[in-house]
């Protein structure tokens, strides 16, 4: 069982990296395997509505989003991190998102969903909102923790100075292994929930 960490932070060490880091501690110590990759501070594209990947599989600019997809394929959750400028997620972030999502075809069903917006005062509901979207609209269960998954800290290091944001990331940790652990279980003997035949409404015809 794995799993993928995202960064979206342009900081590698900041405290974005800090809070996911705690995170990714608590997935190993109870048998989760990692990888936490840096995202932010690349040059990522937003998506352009080519619908190249529909016919292709894959995203029609080759960067870290045709990268990091076989990658999210293997694992069994997907954490993403990102830090809060204007009460919303990194815009690099959310190209990365927007096309990695979009273009990789394959299930999500069932992969474990968190996210973690980091802050200097306000803003990180509504990052930690935003975030959620990108699972909700996949299949992908959410892991909670004991409080809105939020660290504060403006200059590097100071997240670790937010005790209790700290203890959330912990928590989350462990909830998601957990619930990791308990899809395997479920999936090992009930397999995945059937699913109909997509139905697509468009409001204007």
């Amino acid at each position: 069982m794995k799993a993928l960490l995202i960064n979206g932070s342009a900081h590698p060490k900041g405290n974005t990296y800090l809070a996911l880091h705690e995170v990714q501690t608590v997935l190993e110590q109870n048998g989760i395997e990692t990888e936490l990759l840096q995202i932010g501070g690349q040059v990522i594209r937003g998506c352009i509505g080519c619908y190249s990947c529909y016919k292709t599989g894959r995203c029609v600019f080759d960067d870290a989003v045709n990268e990091t997809a076989p990658k999210f394929e293997a694992a069994d959750a997907l954490i993403v991190g990102s830090p809060v400028y204007y009460a919303s997620a990194n815009a690099t972030l959310v190209a990365f998102l927007d096309r990695l999502f979009y273009s990789t075809p394959f299930d999500k069903t069932m992969k474990v969903g968190a996210a973690v917006a980091v802050a200097r005062r306000g803003g990180a509901s509504a990052t930690f909102d935003e975030l959620n979207k990108y699972f909700t609209v996949s299949g992908m269960p959410i892991a909670s923790s004991q409080y809105w998954n939020s660290v504060h800290g403006r200059e590097p290091g100071e997240a670790v100075q937010d005790g209790e944001g700290m203890q959330t990331m912990r928590t989350l940790g462990a909830n998601a292994a957990f619930l990791i652990r308990s899809i395997a279980l479920g999936r090992a003997a009930y397999g995945l929930p059937e699913k109909e035949a997509r139905v697509a409404t468009s409001f204007v015809r």
